[in-house]
């Protein structure tokens, strides 16, 4: 019989692995980022300091903070930082749940695996244990006033208290609760809460974190054009202009031929004629402030001083839209263009300020702003972006309540409710697929065992009797773990509440991240080529000898 031929179709230098020994490593990679962050969960979260390869040091126990500074290799850490991303961008918080979930919900498929039982049959057992652990979820949750300040601010407050700046919640829970509520907008039925884009957050160094406010308004770094321009103004007329008020120069190289003297002063005539003509359009409309988004020449702030206008200019663009909404101004792209309802009247006061060092300009005094600043004080960088974090959170958090008014007890009480149900339910699911079910019931009780483990409790004795409390016929879904004693406490006695689409979110990232990882069956790498090249790379052995 004619022996078949060798034939290479994968590329020499990638590597390529698979089987049982790939789901394995996955699940180890999981476990380990999960191991990374496990001690940032709950209110004895500890911190963790970050050097990048730039020498900034970042102090945080934000597990997404922590988790974008960390470089690993393996794709599936990879994927598993990806997910504490996501959780980010979508519901602002749970960053460190959510990972820590997902790393076991890979740890209790080990011994699957290691049976030799089929991903698909875990996969199985995991899609539908998360579709009745979403109905639990429904069955807990309770309703939210959300006009109802002093609940909302208990809401807020169960974020920040897991957060380094627990010590101000009061300040924190306010700013967070009146920039959201400041920016929200309902429009044709639809709620739109933009935090990233008009809640923008200015860290000054200095002062105490007690000084920081929101600003009913805007604050920009900036300071006005001239010297003899008017730096405060009460009831400013204002226009906003996204077009330069100098003379437009050539992108290009330009060449002009002159063939009489005339012509050069006739050209620098001309230009003078263009930025008046573009001062007058703006005096037309007798504006008290103008900002635009590109330069103003001398010449045109001569014109506007003349007429008694503030300029100032190079604006970023997101600080225009932010003072559109706060003063109700229209952004103009063409000074002739401009009509008397473009000018912005809402703002009460225009003053440009000093802090420390630096100029600062402020819209403040709104009467309906849609937009707003939220001044930071402290006395180092290093706390002013910890408290930025934590204050972005709680923005997320009160955001989410306003989306969705629904809340879930906190403190490890849910994922403990989930986790029972799944074990009840558990006996009426038939075949093989049963034993992964259960074991996502068994990874669950790992939220409650984590915060008992930060606050150095016996976490085998109290997740016992935890489970007692929300078994059996005086069972009471609202027991979790008290984060500071490490002790089991009723959540609606500490009024410890979470909002429901964070918790939804967190469960149905980390199964999904789990599944994910548990269908890949081959790793093919690309190896980095050796410095001499690839020719070099690639040469025989013998070859080299020879030589």
């Amino acid at each position: 019989m004619q022996r078949q031929p060798q034939v290479l179709v994968m590329n020499t230098v990638q590597k390529k692995e698979e089987g049982r020994k790939v789901q394995l490593e996955n699940i180890v990679a999981g476990k380990t980022v999960a191991d990374v962050i496990r001690t940032c969960l709950g209110p004895r979260a500890m911190l963790k300091m970050l050097m990048d390869p730039m020498g900034t040091i970042v102090m945080t126990s934000d597990g997404n903070a922590i988790l974008r500074e960390i470089s690993v290799s393996h794709p599936a850490a990879k994927s598993m930082i990806e997910i504490a991303r996501t959780q980010d961008e979508e519901v602002g918080d749970g960053t460190t749940s959510v990972i820590i979930l997902a790393g076991e919900m890979l740890a209790v498929a080990t011994e699957f695996m290691e049976q030799e039982a089929h991903p698909s049959v875990v996969i199985g057992g995991y899609v539908k244990a998360l579709e009745d652990m979403l109905k639990i979820l429904e069955g807990i949750s309770k309703p939210v006033d959300v006009t109802n300040k002093s609940e909302m601010m208990n809401i807020i407050a169960t974020c920040i208290g897991t957060k380094a700046m627990k010590k101000w919640s009061d300040l924190a829970c306010t700013i967070a609760l009146d920039a959201v509520s400041t920016v929200a907008l309902e429009e044709n039925g639809r709620k739109e809460i933009d935090i990233k884009r008009y809640a923008k957050v200015e860290k000054i160094p200095g002062g105490e974190v007690e000084d920081s406010r929101v600003l009913r308004g805007v604050m920009i770094n900036k300071d006005v054009t001239h010297a003899k321009m008017r730096r405060r103004i009460e009831k400013p007329r204002i226009l906003l202009l996204d077009c330069s008020l100098e003379y437009t120069k050539g992108e290009s190289q330009t060449a002009i031929e002159f063939s009489k003297d005339a012509d050069f002063s006739r050209m620098l005539a001309i230009e003078e004629e263009y930025v008046k003509r573009l001062c007058d359009d703006i005096i037309r409309f007798k504006p008290d402030l103008v900002f635009t988004e590109k330069g103003v020449s001398d010449l045109a702030q001569h014109f506007l001083v003349k007429a008694n206008i503030t300029a100032i200019r190079r604006l970023r663009k997101t600080d225009n839209l932010r003072i559109a909404r706060a003063c109700g101004a229209t952004i103009v792209s063409r000074t002739d263009e401009i009509k008397e309802e473009d000018i912005g009247t809402g703002a009460g006061l225009f003053e440009v300020r000093k802090i420390g060092d630096e100029y600062f300009t402020f819209v403040e005094e709104c009467e309906n702003p849609k937009a707003c600043t939220i001044i930071l004080r402290g006395a180092s960088k290093d706390i002013l972006m910890e408290v930025e974090r934590n204050l972005q959170d709680a923005m997320h958090v009160a955001r989410n309540v306003l989306l969705d008014p629904r809340l879930v007890p906190g403190g490890g009480a849910a994922e403990m409710a989930m986790s029972v149900g799944l074990s009840e339910r558990s006996k009426s699911v038939e075949g093989i697929t049963q034993w992964p079910y259960r074991a996502v019931a068994k990874a669950l009780e790992v939220i409650p065992r984590t915060l008992i483990q930060n606050c150095g409790g016996n976490a085998i004795r109290l997740l016992t009797q935890l489970r007692a409390k929300h078994a059996g016929a005086e069972a009471k879904s609202t027991w979790g773990v008290n984060g500071n004693t490490g002790e089991l406490a009723d959540m609606d006695t500490l009024a410890i509440w979470e909002p429901y689409r964070v918790k939804v979110q967190t469960v149905k990232t980390a199964i999904e991240t789990a599944i994910m990882l548990l269908r890949i069956d081959a790793i093919v790498s690309g190896l980095k080529k050796k410095t001499g090249g690839a020719s070099e790379a690639a040469a025989p052995v013998e070859e080299k000898e020879a030589t």
